[in-house]
């Protein structure tokens, strides 16, 4: 590895080596390779673009989607003694005329910029008289149609490379990707021949857990009431729910905001900035907020309702856990909410091709909610990794409910398919297994098949669940269209000849949320924090680095992540060299700040 770029993580980082992938990225972009990164939150994206641009001569551009994402990571990178600035809408002429002219004079080694930036002639021009040798492009995914958060601005990058001479190197990350995104990413980016590192999409310290038609606001109750005093967000999929979820939330005690673009500028910044500063321990959003967010002691993530595909809720989730330490992500999934996604589908300007995929990913994401295997699993699956173990922390590993034989029930439900000749969805083919007197039934004499009445015994609800468990387990499949029709797999023949066995777990009654003893809690993926070697003395430094914090402006994690904290308690430093070792402290922290913790380590000592 370049001697000069492990010298740069140690002194303005404080870490002695890279995490995987990073090295391999940061050599391509020193060699003037292009790149694509798809790394998961918390692995250390940002780093692979930083080093290079403090190596490089000139000033690298971070193109990022987000006001909020430029502050922190700015803040972050001055905090740690690098040169950076932004240029956005939240600046007053005079203020973006000055950080121009300081950019053009060489003040700087990154330059963050919204991609609505580059529409100005004015920067472009500016631009054409800068040495540009890296252009970092974060949140990739936001340059694909076939992704999930596709933003038209995002297009405007490539006109970057008409504007500089030399061609600049092209950095592109994102933390995830199907195989369709990527491509779509190289081809939009027009990166050369770029160096692909995709360092695996499974997050060990995350439980991932699955809830379905549980009472939501009574398990968000006793959640929020099991996870006191740890920071969370809620996400729900309208403004009206937000607005619902906030008061109920808020009728608890408990200190919340809530973020939609109902809400003004003005309103939505001052809550997202009391909840980067620990000012607020919930938020309550929708998907508006938060992608690309720092804030890294985030220790849940509670979907109240079902995202529009696995993409946007494994980015969503990731949100928990950043640090590294444990963190909760919680789907409560109702057949309501694949009623309200359908609805936007419906409602969108899409093309009919980009209805009919985003039809199937919606169907992905419902098979994941009633899935019965491991559930990180079939998230890294989906995004094309198929070797992998089960996570053992996930609802799904840890579950300990009795596992039943429906060989019988689910024969009975294949039979009923074949006789509709694969042309019904699943209601109609609970209906009819049921016995149901509709009329609709009538008309196509499906009261007259062999299958009609044969599972009357089972109510409608679980009856919908096992059609769409057999779905999620591989033995039919729902067709991409608005109303999806129900198809027999290959799998299903074994079944019908009496060569195989179709098992499920009971559903439960109640989900616990506690997290000791819960049947997702464990110790590699638990909601509870990691343990601390002293737990007074870590009090003491968070409410150290909470005073220095909010008297600089900046979120608390911009001085010290948790996890340093937590270090400092274990090795106990009195020394500036001790204090040096601890992960995280680089040469500008401890400048800034060593003195004030030595001193209050030194009192525990």
């Amino acid at each position: 590895m370049n001697p000069a770029a492990i010298e740069a993580l140690r002194t303005y980082y404080g870490y002695d080596r890279f995490r995987p992938g990073q090295e391999k990225l940061i050599e391509a972009i020193l060699n003037a390779q292009d790149v694509l990164g798809i790394m998961p939150t918390g692995a250390g994206k940002s780093i692979c673009y930083q080093i290079p641009a403090l190596l490089l001569d000139g000033v690298t551009l971070v193109v990022s989607p987000l006001i909020s994402l430029m502050k922190d990571q700015v803040d972050a990178l001055n905090s740690a003694g690098i040169e950076a600035t932004y240029i956005n809408s939240s600046l007053s002429l005079k203020e973006t005329n000055e950080r121009m002219r300081d950019v053009a004079a060489g003040h700087y080694k990154l330059l963050y910029i919204a991609p609505e930036r580059l529409e100005s002639e004015q920067f472009r021009a500016m631009i054409r008289r800068l040495e540009v040798p890296l252009i970092a492009v974060d949140e990739a995914h936001c340059v694909s149609q076939w992704g999930h958060d596709f933003r038209p601005s995002y297009m405007t990058i490539v006109r970057l490379l008409q504007d500089i001479e030399p061609r600049p190197v092209m950095a592109a990350f994102t933390a995830t990707a199907t195989d369709v995104v990527k491509d779509d990413i190289v081809e939009r980016l027009r990166l050369r021949e770029p160096e692909r590192v995709t360092t695996g999409y499974a997050r060990s310290n995350l439980a991932l857990i699955v809830v379905r038609n549980a009472d939501k606001r009574d398990f968000v109750a006793r959640f929020i009431k099991e996870h006191a005093d740890q920071a969370g967000i809620i996400y729900a999929s309208t403004r009206r729910e937000v607005e619902n979820v906030y008061t109920f939330v808020r009728g608890l005690g408990v200190s919340v905001g809530k973020y939609h673009a109902g809400l003004s500028e003005e309103e939505r910044a001052h809550t997202q900035e009391a909840f980067q500063k620990d000012d607020l321990q919930l938020i309550v959003a929708t998907n508006a907020f938060g992608m690309g967010i720092d804030k890294s002691n985030v220790r849940f993530v509670i979907h109240n309702n079902m995202p529009k595909n696995l993409e946007a809720y494994y980015q969503e989730a990731g949100r928990a856990g950043r640090d590294g330490d444990p963190g909760e992500c919680v789907l409560l999934f109702s057949p309501q909410d694949v009623v309200t996604q359908k609805f936007f589908i419906e409602q969108s300007e899409a093309t009919e091709d980009r209805k009919r995929n985003d039809y199937r990913l919606l169907n992905d994401m419902v098979q994941y909610a009633h899935t019965g295997e491991c559930l990180q699993l079939t998230i890294v699956r989906y995004f094309g990794e198929e070797n992998g173990e089960p996570c053992g922390a996930c609802f799904n590993c840890t579950d300990t409910r009795e596992t039943i034989d429906v060989t019988v029930d689910a024969k009975m439900i294949f039979a009923c398919i074949s006789e509709m000749k694969q042309r019904f969805g699943v209601t109609m083919t609970a209906k009819v297994l049921r016995g149901a007197n509709d009329a609709k039934i009538k008309q196509f004499d499906f009261d007259r098949l062999r299958s009609y009445g044969r599972l009357k015994h089972m109510a409608e609800k679980p009856l919908v669940q096992l059609i769409h468990a057999l779905v999620a387990d591989g033995y039919l499949r729902m067709s991409d269209t608005a109303y999806p029709v129900v198809q027999l797999m290959e799998p299903v023949l074994e079944v019908m000849r009496g060569e195989a066995r179709v098992y499920r777990k009971v559903e439960p009654e109640a989900p616990p949320v506690s997290r000791s003893g819960s049947r997702y809690g464990s110790s590699r993926g638990s909601g509870s924090a990691a343990p601390v070697a002293n737990e007074e003395l870590f009090a003491a430094l968070r409410q150290l680095r909470k005073r220095i914090a909010d008297g600089e402006g900046l979120p608390p994690f911009v001085i010290f992540h948790d996890a340093t904290l937590r270090e400092m308690c274990e090795a106990m430093p009195r020394t500036e060299r001790e204090l040096r070792t601890v992960k995280g402290v680089g040469a500008a922290k401890y400048e800034k700040y060593g003195q004030a913790f030595l001193e209050l380590i030194r009192t525990y000592s």
